[in-house]
């Protein structure tokens, strides 16, 4: 089984994580996770701690010569911020905000300084999952599945995708600064950003995880915890401020009538074939051999340059919140921890599926299923 633990806190020295049931044999170096952590600090929106931390994991263990070998495997991401608090006396922090941990943290756990709660509920514990994730994906790249996002709307700017297939808008998407396939739309997102940071603003928006080259039946339909869209709804949910995940066109397809909703089958050279993908690649809980269509909307960041109302626990009286550093949009920044999560995922049943010890025994397994 594979699992993983992560610990640590926002400003803390570092952040780390457990990576237990991989494969031996799986190729794999720390410029392979580097990479997705890059890319999760990137984004048009982003706050001014991206340019601090320039996140860079460490293999404490389980990788030799640049091969798993069976073992779990830790990483540690250092915080470079940590320096800047380290010596720092701070008074308590007793205003909760709207929208975070804070409150119900604080009430859950009897804390009475709210940077407790804050400090582990904190979106910078992502990290140590795109890390997770960027070691799953290396995994399922070497049975030719493949995991990416793309933006799809911010602060109400819709992009138009309609005549791009999806490997373009997955390509397109890592040269854009919001994620976005649809340049124009781009464009007026960035600007939509600019203005919402001038008016003290945040903003949320909707993105695409798509993987694609599943092999068929991942997943299971004989219980309920085993059934794939239901795994990755949660996990996708887990991420800070996403409220909403659907499988292919869900609440699109919801107000259709039932003939227009399914994937017909016709003849095929290989077997029975589809001509769409309105289910987004699940049937049953399983895998249905289409591209995986993940969809999930961003709520707009709850910290927000703008005060907020709020109560002084430690006086009972009405008070306002005070400034966090925070973004002005990190959507983008949330499709690549999603990402991380559905490869994770998706490892997760490959493995179940196909359970190996060793990488060239699950490679075997896969090409001859």
């Amino acid at each position: 089984m594979l699992r993983f633990l992560t610990a640590g806190e926002s400003h803390g020295p570092a952040l780390t994580t457990i990576l237990e049931g991989l494969p031996a044999g799986l190729p794999l170096v720390e410029e392979d996770i580097n990479r997705d952590l890059r890319r999760r600090q990137q984004g048009y929106g982003r706050g001014a701690r991206q340019l601090i931390e320039q996140d860079q994991a460490v293999i404490l263990s389980g990788v030799v010569d640049g091969m798993t070998i069976g073992s779990p495997v830790a990483l540690n991401i250092a915080n470079r911020d940590w320096e800047h608090w380290r010596d720092k006396t701070v008074p308590p922090w007793t205003k909760p905000r709207p929208g975070h941990a804070d409150l119900a943290g604080s009430q859950k756990y009897g804390l009475s300084d709210l940077r407790l709660v804050a400090e582990r509920a904190s979106a910078r514990e992502t990290a140590a999952r795109v890390a997770v994730g960027a070691i799953a994906r290396r995994l399922l790249s070497m049975v030719g599945i493949t995991v990416g996002s793309y933006i799809e709307s911010i602060g109400g700017v819709d992009a138009n995708l309609q005549q791009l297939v999806l490997q373009d808008c997955l390509v397109l998407a890592e040269n854009s600064p919001v994620r976005c396939p649809d340049a124009r739309a781009a464009d007026a997102m960035c600007r939509c950003i600019d203005a919402a940071g001038a008016q003290g603003e945040s903003l949320g928006g909707i993105f695409i995880v798509a993987a694609l080259g599943l092999p068929v039946g991942l997943g299971s339909y004989v219980h309920w915890d085993r059934r794939l869209d239901g795994l990755l709804a949660q996990a996708v949910m887990s991420i800070p401020a996403i409220k909403g995940v659907e499988i292919g066109s869900a609440f699109a397809n919801a107000a259709l009538p039932g003939t227009q909703v399914q994937d017909a089958l016709y003849p095929g050279a290989a077997g029975p074939e589809r001509h769409s993908n309105r289910a987004g690649g699940l049937e049953g809980g399983m895998t249905s051999g289409e591209p995986l269509l993940v969809r999930a909307a961003m709520k707009p960041i709850p910290t927000t340059i703008s005060p907020q109302p709020t109560v002084d626990l430690a006086t009972g009286e009405a008070a306002a919140t005070e400034y966090q550093r925070s973004d002005v949009c990190a959507a983008p920044a949330a499709a690549v921890t999603a990402e991380a999560m559905v490869a994770i995922v998706l490892a997760q049943v490959l493995l179940e599926r196909f359970g190996a010890d060793t990488m060239n025994e699950l490679i075997r397994a896969v090409k001859h299923d």
